[in-house]
């Protein structure tokens, strides 16, 4: 495709160009992340100044910003050295003084000339009785009054940047505004009461009240929508990209499947069934699939994978399903082989830890298409591990593999349709911001014969209490998780908090009852301690968040978080979800150090009165933000400049379906509003779009 368009070149200057921009002050907006002049257009104000004129100082509060004219009566020079020089003046009605320190008297006479005229707008102060304005903010001429706006917008600032330079540096970006064709559909426009483009962020950097500087402002609105439709249109081309890069049809027979859901001592639920159905479609179909399934803990993922694996095979092809560590690809091996050996199918696992005969003769097999489904760590992407006829690959824990290596696992076989599971529910804008590209399968009801877990919050002065409670249960046969506080961000720190528990616990419940897993053990000891928990050899198992994900011991019916208050929703979710997965009552205690802040009591009240994923994550998204929520870093979670996540969620939603179907109608984005469309992604720096559209 071409390079820019001509008609952006001066957005995409360097800062230097603009008046009043020279290197130095063009290295301190770095720290802004502002580049050009572009990326002043997108730094929108986050507060305004009411500078409107007054009448007097009179009456007003101290602290209050006030404009006035007032007449400079007289000028009392500084006394001595670090004293102040007063200029007093005079508005409608009372005389005050302007206090200005280390000043130069000259140029202050300069300023102010004694019978003249100025408008002064700054803080007022109220000191002994008497108001005061310390260093006005603006003393202009009265016929430079309308240079001072009503309402002075209030940029964010850095080192360096002042809101005089930014405000200077925003007008001379502004002055370069080209008038770009409409990418928006012009109905939806209207809907939404949206102007054009170059009049939003006109208005964005002029707002008249403080309606104009909420998410709700139809300026600001239009300005997000553009990010957002950017961005999903960049994952709408990666999706049509995938979808008609020529794929295979994987036809279900059901030989395998009607053996595995009689075996089954439960009915499947309704949510399992309609995403077995909708991944057996997308098999079926000439184009690859490429979807998302998304579940709370325990609404029963591994069913509905196995039967997605079992598609493959029943057409006559293999299956892989990839975990991001050893732990959890064997937990999904233990998980699936009974009903894999229930389907007549073979199953087997490849990880960092085969060596030697043992490996080659499992590469084998594989390569000769006698397994059928392997299960898997990262050691499934090794150049020597090769299918027979790889139909489908089931990444679980999503948050771990970006598009990128989406699109790049495609590679290990012809045409491989992708299934991604997470276990981690997403608010449904961040869903649709992380994985646009893909169709999403949610599971939103538990399977029959879980039952609830009781959560309770208890001080950390009550921690006797907790012990003799575990003492008890031991006794009766119960096992517990203990999981010990994420004490900062030191790993060894987190580590002596687990070892100082472990040897207590220990101390008090018996020498052979409790085990200790932690994030810095060897693998051979971490799976030793995960055995002997799961086997019921320990009772108690110490551990760090490691065992937040997927860890499954249906004979764990307690789990107490030390210091809960230092963990995020969603982990605090993910970890009660290791318990409640057998039929006997589990409980959740979350032990807290009082005082609680106001945020952490919100956090750990949510958590107790409910146990549903979807509500947790979106109560998670308001407490935190976006990027807190899932670590914008590793998350895929594109950084927005203006589009707010949290308060505009709708307007991803009407992205990604605007994207889609202009798409639909225009694939190659050559029509007149497809044109246009590519001037955005131009514009929004959407360079990996640029590059997927393959008609230039």
């Amino acid at each position: 495709m071409a390079g820019r368009p001509d008609i952006l070149f001066p957005l995409f200057a360097e800062l230097v160009s603009l008046a009043g921009v020279g290197p130095k002050t063009a290295g301190h907006f770095r720290a802004l992340n502002v580049e050009r002049p572009r990326d002043l257009l997108f730094t929108l104000p986050y507060a305004i100044v009411d500078r409107r004129l007054g009448d007097s100082v009179q009456g007003k509060e101290s602290g209050s910003i006030v404009t006035v004219a007032v007449t400079v009566e007289r000028h009392i020079a500084a006394p001595s050295r670090g004293r102040p020089h007063r200029v007093i003046v005079s508005d409608k009605s009372t005389t005050f003084p302007l206090v200005f320190f280390h000043a130069n008297a000259e140029y202050l006479q300069r300023q102010l000339p004694v019978g003249q005229r100025r408008i002064i707008s700054g803080k007022l102060e109220i000191f002994d009785g008497v108001a005061q304005i310390v260093h006005p903010d603006h003393i202009l001429r009265e016929a430079e009054q309308d240079e001072l706006p009503a309402f002075e917008p209030v940029y964010p600032l850095t080192a360096g940047i002042t809101q005089k330079i930014m405000a200077k540096s925003v007008a001379a970006s502004l002055e370069r505004l080209p008038d770009l064709p409409e990418w928006i559909d012009p109905a939806l426009c209207r809907q939404r009461d949206w102007p054009g483009w170059a009049i939003a962020v006109r208005r964005a950097h002029h707002p008249e009240g403080a309606g104009d500087i909420s998410p709700e402002d139809p300026a600001r609105q239009r300005i997000a929508y553009d990010e957002l439709f950017a961005h999903q249109l960049t994952l709408s081309l990666a999706r049509q990209r995938h979808r008609t890069r020529p794929g295979r049809s994987s036809v279900a027979s059901g030989r395998f499947q009607s053996r595995v859901l009689a075996a089954l001592p439960y009915t499947p639920t309704q949510a399992q069934e309609r995403a077995i159905r909708e991944i057996s479609d997308d098999m079926a179909a000439e184009s690859r699939m490429n979807r998302l399934l998304q579940g709370d803990v325990g609404a029963g993922k591994t069913l509905v994978a196995l039967m997605a694996l079992l598609v493959a095979v029943e057409a006559g092809g293999q299956g892989v399903m990839m975990a991001p560590t050893e732990i959890l690809a064997r937990q999904h091996l233990e998980g699936l082989r009974p009903l894999a050996e229930a389907a007549g199918v073979v199953l087997d696992i490849l990880t960092g830890r085969d060596k030697g005969a043992e490996r080659r003769a499992k590469l084998a097999a594989l390569a000769a298409g006698d397994i059928q489904i392997l299960v898997g760590t990262h050691a499934v992407f090794q150049k020597d591990v090769e299918f027979a006829d790889l139909r489908l690959a089931v990444i679980d824990e999503q948050h771990r593999f970006g598009v990128r290596q989406r699109l790049e696992l495609g590679a290990k076989g012809q045409k491989v349709d992708i299934l991604v599971m997470t276990a981690t529910p997403i608010p449904r804008s961040l869903s649709l911001a992380q994985y646009g590209d893909m169709d999403i399968s949610v599971l939103d009801e538990k399977p029959p014969g879980r039952t609830a877990i009781k959560t309770a919050l208890i001080p950390t002065d009550r921690m006797d209490e907790v012990t003799d409670h575990l003492r008890q249960a031991i006794a009766d046969g119960k096992q517990a998780y203990w999981v010990c506080p994420l004490v900062d961000e030191s790993e060894l720190s987190d580590l002596t908090a687990a070892e100082e528990r472990f040897k207590r616990l220990r101390a008090t419940l018996g020498e052979g009852q409790v085990g200790l897993v932690h994030g810095q053990l060897p693998p051979r000891e971490k799976d030793a301690a995960m055995r002997d928990f799961a086997s019921g050899k320990t009772s108690v198992l110490v551990a760090t968040t490691v065992i937040e994900v997927g860890v499954d011991v249906p004979n764990a019916t307690i789990m107490v978080i030390e210091r809960a208050e230092n963990f995020g929703l969603a982990q605090l979710h993910q970890l009660r979800g290791r318990v409640g997965r057998g039929a006997a009552a589990s409980t959740c205690l979350l032990l807290y150090h009082a005082p609680l802040t106001e945020s952490a009591e919100r956090r750990l009240r949510i958590l107790r009165e409910s146990e549903d994923g979807f509500r947790i994550a979106e109560e998670d998204l308001a407490i935190r933000g976006a990027g807190d929520m899932i670590g914008t870093a590793q998350s895929g979670l594109p950084v927005f400049r203006v589009a707010d996540l949290e308060r505009q969620a709708g307007l991803m939603e009407l992205a990604r379906n605007d994207s889609r179907s202009l798409l639909a109608q225009d694939p190659t984005l050559s029509s007149e509003r497809g044109r246009a469309a590519r001037v955005l992604l131009w514009l929004m720096e959407q360079d990996k779009a640029i590059q997927l559209i393959s008609v230039g």
